[in-house]
Protein backbone atom coordinates (compact mmCIF):
# COMPACT_ATOMS: atom_id res chain seq x y z
CA UNK A 1 0.00 0.00 0.00
CA UNK A 2 1.68 3.60 -1.00
CA UNK A 3 2.55 5.79 2.22
CA UNK A 4 -0.12 8.95 1.71
CA UNK A 5 1.20 12.38 1.28
CA UNK A 6 0.42 14.59 3.93
CA UNK A 7 -1.97 17.55 2.10
CA UNK A 8 -0.22 20.82 0.64
CA UNK A 9 -3.09 22.55 2.30
CA UNK A 10 -5.10 21.60 5.04
CA UNK A 11 -8.62 23.58 4.59
CA UNK A 12 -11.44 21.37 2.97
CA UNK A 13 -12.74 18.51 5.61
CA UNK A 14 -11.49 15.92 3.38
CA UNK A 15 -8.05 17.60 4.25
CA UNK A 16 -8.46 17.80 6.91
CA UNK A 17 -9.19 14.11 8.07
CA UNK A 18 -6.56 12.98 5.55
CA UNK A 19 -3.90 15.07 7.68
CA UNK A 20 -5.09 13.98 10.47
CA UNK A 21 -4.72 10.36 9.46
CA UNK A 22 -1.42 11.22 8.84
CA UNK A 23 -0.46 12.10 12.33
CA UNK A 24 -2.75 9.83 13.97
CA UNK A 25 -0.59 6.94 12.26
CA UNK A 26 2.94 9.03 13.49
CA UNK A 27 3.26 11.46 10.21
CA UNK A 28 6.04 14.47 11.64
CA UNK A 29 6.91 16.85 9.32
CA UNK A 30 10.41 18.01 8.06
CA UNK A 31 9.91 21.38 9.95
CA UNK A 32 11.84 24.09 7.26
CA UNK A 33 12.67 27.90 8.45
CA UNK A 34 12.38 30.38 5.38
CA UNK A 35 13.78 34.20 6.31
CA UNK A 36 16.52 36.49 6.79
CA UNK A 37 19.95 34.84 8.04
CA UNK A 38 19.68 36.39 11.04
CA UNK A 39 15.99 35.26 11.56
CA UNK A 40 16.79 31.86 10.37
CA UNK A 41 19.04 31.63 13.09
CA UNK A 42 16.97 32.89 15.97
CA UNK A 43 14.64 30.33 15.10
CA UNK A 44 17.16 27.98 15.14
CA UNK A 45 18.06 29.23 18.76
CA UNK A 46 14.25 28.89 19.97
CA UNK A 47 14.02 25.11 18.04
CA UNK A 48 17.10 24.27 20.56
CA UNK A 49 15.21 25.36 23.52
CA UNK A 50 11.77 23.28 22.12
CA UNK A 51 14.15 20.44 21.71
CA UNK A 52 15.37 20.78 25.37
CA UNK A 53 12.03 20.85 26.40
CA UNK A 54 11.21 17.66 24.69
CA UNK A 55 8.61 19.18 22.96
CA UNK A 56 10.08 19.05 19.12
CA UNK A 57 8.44 16.07 18.41
CA UNK A 58 4.82 18.00 19.30
CA UNK A 59 6.02 20.96 17.36
CA UNK A 60 6.77 18.98 13.78
CA UNK A 61 3.50 16.84 14.16
CA UNK A 62 1.53 19.99 13.65
CA UNK A 63 3.86 22.94 12.20
CA UNK A 64 5.56 22.35 9.01
CA UNK A 65 7.33 25.30 8.30
CA UNK A 66 8.40 28.70 10.53
CA UNK A 67 8.58 31.87 8.01
CA UNK A 68 9.51 35.19 8.53
CA UNK A 69 6.92 37.93 7.52
CA UNK A 70 6.65 41.75 8.17
CA UNK A 71 3.29 41.71 10.03
CA UNK A 72 1.88 40.05 12.69
CA UNK A 73 2.75 36.15 13.89
CA UNK A 74 -0.14 34.11 13.65
CA UNK A 75 -0.94 30.44 12.08
CA UNK A 76 -1.53 29.73 8.83
CA UNK A 77 -3.68 26.56 9.83
CA UNK A 78 -4.53 25.70 6.36
CA UNK A 79 -0.83 25.73 5.48
CA UNK A 80 0.21 24.02 8.86
CA UNK A 81 3.11 27.06 8.99
CA UNK A 82 3.45 29.63 11.11
CA UNK A 83 3.99 33.65 9.92
CA UNK A 84 6.63 35.23 12.43
CA UNK A 85 8.08 38.73 12.49
CA UNK A 86 11.46 39.89 13.58
CA UNK A 87 9.69 41.04 16.77
CA UNK A 88 8.32 36.95 17.82
CA UNK A 89 12.10 35.45 17.58
CA UNK A 90 14.08 37.84 19.44
CA UNK A 91 13.96 36.36 23.32
CA UNK A 92 14.36 32.14 22.17
CA UNK A 93 12.47 31.60 25.48
CA UNK A 94 9.35 33.40 24.62
CA UNK A 95 9.82 32.59 20.86
CA UNK A 96 10.06 29.03 21.69
CA UNK A 97 6.55 28.86 23.61
CA UNK A 98 4.89 31.19 20.82
CA UNK A 99 5.64 28.31 18.53
CA UNK A 100 4.34 25.41 20.97
CA UNK A 101 1.33 27.76 21.49
CA UNK A 102 0.40 27.98 18.08
CA UNK A 103 1.03 23.77 17.64
CA UNK A 104 -1.59 23.14 20.22
CA UNK A 105 -3.93 25.58 18.49
CA UNK A 106 -3.05 23.81 14.94
CA UNK A 107 -3.36 20.28 16.90
CA UNK A 108 -7.28 21.60 17.92
CA UNK A 109 -8.10 22.46 14.50
CA UNK A 110 -7.07 19.41 13.16
CA UNK A 111 -9.17 17.75 16.23
CA UNK A 112 -12.11 19.82 14.75
CA UNK A 113 -11.95 21.73 18.61
CA UNK A 114 -13.58 24.79 18.86
CA UNK A 115 -9.96 26.16 18.48
CA UNK A 116 -10.78 29.65 18.18
CA UNK A 117 -12.73 30.58 21.49
CA UNK A 118 -11.72 32.49 24.25
CA UNK A 119 -11.37 29.08 25.77
CA UNK A 120 -9.79 27.82 23.10
CA UNK A 121 -6.98 30.57 24.04
CA UNK A 122 -6.75 29.72 27.25
CA UNK A 123 -6.17 25.84 26.35
CA UNK A 124 -3.21 27.14 23.91
CA UNK A 125 -1.91 29.35 26.66
CA UNK A 126 -1.94 26.79 29.65
CA UNK A 127 0.07 24.37 27.03
CA UNK A 128 2.67 27.26 26.54
CA UNK A 129 2.59 28.10 30.09
CA UNK A 130 3.53 24.45 30.78
CA UNK A 131 6.16 24.31 28.28
CA UNK A 132 7.79 27.08 30.52
CA UNK A 133 7.83 24.98 33.16
CA UNK A 134 9.28 22.08 31.47
CA UNK A 135 12.04 23.81 29.59
CA UNK A 136 12.48 25.65 33.10
CA UNK A 137 13.14 21.94 35.12
CA UNK A 138 15.20 20.59 31.87
CA UNK A 139 17.87 23.21 30.98
CA UNK A 140 20.99 23.47 32.61
CA UNK A 141 21.71 27.17 31.03
CA UNK A 142 21.11 29.65 34.23
CA UNK A 143 19.95 32.42 31.82
CA UNK A 144 17.47 30.32 30.56
CA UNK A 145 16.31 28.92 33.77
CA UNK A 146 16.02 32.76 34.73
CA UNK A 147 14.11 33.72 31.87
CA UNK A 148 11.45 30.73 31.93
CA UNK A 149 10.68 32.12 35.44
CA UNK A 150 10.76 35.40 33.98
CA UNK A 151 8.03 34.75 31.74
CA UNK A 152 5.81 32.54 33.71
CA UNK A 153 5.88 35.26 36.49
CA UNK A 154 4.56 37.82 33.74
CA UNK A 155 1.74 35.17 32.66
CA UNK A 156 0.84 34.55 36.00
CA UNK A 157 0.45 38.01 36.87
CA UNK A 158 -1.69 38.31 33.73
CA UNK A 159 0.93 41.29 32.39
CA UNK A 160 0.86 39.68 28.86
CA UNK A 161 -1.54 39.75 26.50
CA UNK A 162 -1.85 38.16 23.26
Amino acid sequence: MPQLEFPKRVYTSDEVRKAKELIDKGHKHDLTVEGSQSFKQKVEDALQLVKTAGHYDFLRTYIRQIVEIDGLTQLRNADAMIWANKYTVENPVDAASVFIQKANIMKEYLELKHYYSGEAEKRAVEKRIEFLETLGRKSTDKEIIVECERLLRLWREGSLVY
